[in-house]
């Protein structure tokens, strides 16, 4: 790799001594997978950090919003956002429910709680919404509407580890939350996701689906294999260690970029919301080209130029993907929110190693460009 490549992320690697007594123990046990000690600990403390009451975790977050939508018997048409990675939508295509398309709000870049009702139909039986970037949805709205509907809520969590509001879990919301544990993520098992549930029957349902479907030897469903080994466990049980450091760092970073950046024409971003405790997983910008005077491409490309890798994220819409754009709710007409922010937006590098050097680095190309 280059070294003089600013990129998006790095994943958060511990010293590789403090790593090595957990896998001295794996291979004494001999215990790989299958629900193996590290596996248990993990959600223990997993359960008693977040602030839950019961986590299952599974291989990969993709496969952890695949059972989510199976374990509730999701069916029918599902709303959502466009704005998110593209496995919050396929996790629905692969459940044989069919994703429609809700706009967001423009300044938090959530799923629009006022447009989530005129999109109800017949056919809905849930609602899956997306805490873009960490940042939490409006889920008091969002449940009334549940509510009112009889609707499911399952909470895309991806990005929202360890997010707080009035110093509770965001978890905690919906009937079910979703994690990634992806080595991009601030909190990573390598690969890995999980999800929250609130009561113990879910949480049964939940793991023999995620193994094939067996209980207690006998394969009552059609699960899947989605379980987390002993190798991410225990790496997750060693990277929980250095949360606290991991998140104290990317504040200083976000507050960086944020205090140098205020005053550019044409130049935004998020900022933190009143009684929220945020995880600083990424930092969005975006560009108005009239204000600031180049297009949100063009600058992309001018970073790059300069080695610095950001990342147009969420870009293009989930919408505007082949696979979803014949859609009746993938019309631009409807997402015109969506749209526009996916076309200004860039998410700038972020992660704990990143030195105030290459942040500075980073603020001046951006300077040097604006009117």
């Amino acid at each position: 790799m280059d070294n003089e490549k600013i990129l998006v992320t790095q994943p958060f690697l511990p010293p590789l001594d403090e790593f090595i007594p957990y896998l001295e123990k794996i291979w004494d046990a001999k215990w790989l997978t299958n629900n193996g000690p590290f596996h248990q600990k993990l959600e223990e403390e997993l359960s008693d950090f977040l602030g839950v009451k019961h986590i299952c975790l599974c291989a990969n977050g993709t496969l952890a919003l695949m059972l989510a939508l199976k374990a509730l018997d999701i069916k029918g048409e599902v709303i959502t956002t466009p704005f998110s990675f593209v496995a919050t939508s396929h996790s629905i295509i692969w459940n044989n429910s069919t994703p429609v398309f809700c706009d967001i709000e423009e300044n938090t870049l959530n799923i629009d709680p006022d447009k989530i009702e005129e999109l109800i139909t017949e056919k809905t039986t849930a609602i899956l919404p997306v805490h873009v970037y960490g940042h939490p949805c409006n889920n008091d709205k969002i449940q009334i509407i549940a509510d009112k509907y009889n609707l499911k809520v399952i909470y895309d969590a991806a990005h929202a580890f360890n997010v707080k509001k009035d110093n509770q879990s965001i978890l905690n919301w919906g009937d079910l939350s979703v994690l990634s544990f992806h080595a991009t993520k601030v909190f990573n098992t390598f690969e890995g996701g999980a999800i929250v549930c609130k009561n113990e029957d879910t949480k049964k349902r939940i793991d023999s689906l995620k193994n094939f479907g067996f209980v207690e030897g006998n394969v009552v469903a059609p699960g899947i294999n989605a379980k987390m080994n002993e190798v991410q466990a225990a790496f997750g049980l060693l990277h929980l260690k250095y949360v606290f450091e991991i998140h104290n760092k990317r504040k200083l970073i976000t507050d960086y970029y944020r205090e140098n950046l205020k005053n550019i024409e044409g130049i935004s971003f998020l900022n933190d919301i009143k009684n929220v405790n945020h995880n600083y997983s990424y930092f969005p910008f975006l560009v108005d080209k009239i204000r600031y005077g180049m297009e949100r491409d063009e600058l992309y490309k001018k970073l790059m130029e300069n080695g610095i890798y950001g990342r147009r994220y969420f870009y293009p819409l989930i919408s505007n993907i082949s696979t979803y754009s014949s859609l009746p709710s993938a019309s631009k007409d409807n997402l015109l929110v969506a749209n526009k922010i996916a076309d200004e937006v860039i998410c700038l590098p972020i992660y704990p190693d990143l030195s105030r050097k290459d942040q500075e680095s980073i603020v001046n190309i951006i300077k040097k460009y604006s009117r």
